[in-house]
């Protein structure tokens, strides 16, 4: 990969054993963030799906900050859901943080994740304009 592509590490165990980077910005300004979910200091913080997602897409926007962005940065979400009763408080909460950013985003339903206690994990996409 060309040296101007940017990695963020944020010390999460899967980062390491899986072998992936928290984030990514490619060069023109696109930022890919790898999927986030609850965990907080390698610790699983596994509350309502509600508080799944706003801890999640905290996690995401941390890494955005590390690489100089915030959430009005954000172009595009993903919202991967174990259970569609889940649909309105996931939405709410994404509602909550990107009612202004209004983003592209999707939300889906999938069979579940590494850990069961997780209902919820978000990826998102940014850009930074005016990048070379």
């Amino acid at each position: 990969m060309s040296e101007s592509v940017r990695k963020v590490q944020t010390g999460a165990p899967w980062e390491e054993q899986f072998g992936y980077a928290r984030a990514v910005e490619l060069p023109g300004g696109l930022v890919l963030v790898a999927g986030c979910t609850s965990v907080v200091d390698g610790v699983i913080d596994a509350g309502t799906p509600y508080e799944q997602t706003v801890t999640a897409f905290g996690v995401a926007e941390k890494a955005l900050k590390e690489l100089g962005l915030s959430r009005a940065d954000v172009v595009r979400t993903r919202m991967y859901l174990t259970h569609a009763r889940d649909v309105d408080d996931v939405g709410r909460a994404h509602k909550e943080l990107f009612d202004e950013v209004r983003p592209v985003a999707s939300m889906l339903i999938v069979s579940g994740f590494v850990d069961p206690s997780l209902v919820v994990e978000v990826e998102v996409e940014a850009y930074r304009g005016g990048a070379k």
